[in-house]
């Protein structure tokens, strides 16, 4: 059976040959992840010295069996099984998927993804990698730090603060807040001035990997099951179409995070797709592609 990789995070890009890259910070060392087709998700510490010994990251894979079964989810779920197995790498760094998903705030995945990577390049540790130079996202020493004109210099003045409010907290809270459950890691961030539910749950599943947890309203999730089962009659506001979503998995936790995880990987990988085959359209005769 295939496995598919979840890019939904917006630290991966593309190397060299194409191929999903991204920079995480794990037990205070930073690893680099690279999937190959042949091989799969490769995870290797950059100071390997440091590391020797060191478990990498986790990254858990999720079957479709695990998706529901009901004939309600049926039209939805034949679409989505043919991403065989999801493998997502769980981002090992809290402090990461807080700031990740304040940085998704009000914004479109495709402009996250400048922003996020803009605001690390100017702000965070750089480090030269095998797929090239890649950045994390500045730690929270560094936020509290940031004069106004930095977040303005990298598109980041709305989320200004948001992001200091949290730093502050983190250096407070960070340790406990990275033993919770996930439901109670969500009613911790979402208590932080500026987080808010929708962030707190994005960060919660972002970090532990349970997507039971995401806000399942999410635009994302709504877009891609809607264009995945176009003849489904999903609802068009948050709150109607999560608890439709809920029902979908029947309330099952495992079932939930399943149907949520699927659908975000189908659309991180429809989006490619799309994305590919209009610059291959739209590349004169007889050249190549640009990279996209």
């Amino acid at each position: 059976m295939i496995t598919t990789l979840t890019t939904d995070h917006p630290g991966w890009i593309a190397g060299s040959m194409g191929e999903p890259v991204r920079l995480v910070v794990h037990d205070d060392a930073p690893w680099l992840a690279a999937w190959q087709p042949a091989a799969g998700l490769l995870l290797r510490p950059l100071a390997l010295a440091e590391a020797d010994g060191a478990a990498p990251p986790p990254a858990p894979r999720t079957t479709p069996q695990h998706l529901p079964d009901g004939s309600d989810a049926a039209p939805l779920v034949r679409r989505l099984v043919t991403l065989g197995t999801v493998q997502r790498l769980t981002n090992p760094s809290l402090w990461d998927a807080i700031t990740t998903a304040i940085l998704r705030q009000v914004v479109r995945a495709e402009q996250a993804r400048k922003v996020h990577r803009r605001f690390s390049a100017a702000h965070g540790r750089t480090f030269d990698t095998p797929a090239g130079r890649l950045s994390l996202v500045p730690g929270p020493e560094v936020v509290l730090d940031l004069p106004d004109e930095a977040f303005a210099e990298t598109g980041t003045a709305f989320h200004r603060t948001a992001l200091r409010a949290a730093a502050a907290a983190y250096l407070e809270d960070g340790p406990e807040w990275a033993q919770l459950a996930p439901e109670d890691l969500v009613k911790a961030l979402d208590e932080v001035r500026r987080i808010g539910p929708w962030t707190a749950s994005a960060a919660a599943a972002d970090y532990t990997g349970d997507f039971s947890v995401y806000p399942h309203g999410d635009l994302a999730v709504r877009t891609w099951a809607s264009r995945a089962a176009p003849g489904v009659p999903f609802p068009d506001s948050d709150r109607a179409f999560a608890n439709r979503w809920r029902r979908l998995a029947d309330d099952d936790r495992r079932q939930l995070h399943a149907l949520t995880l699927f659908a975000l990987t189908w659309g991180s990988h429809a989006r490619t797709e799309r994305a590919n085959a209009a610059v291959q359209l739209a590349a004169p005769s007889g050249m190549p592609p640009a990279t996209v």
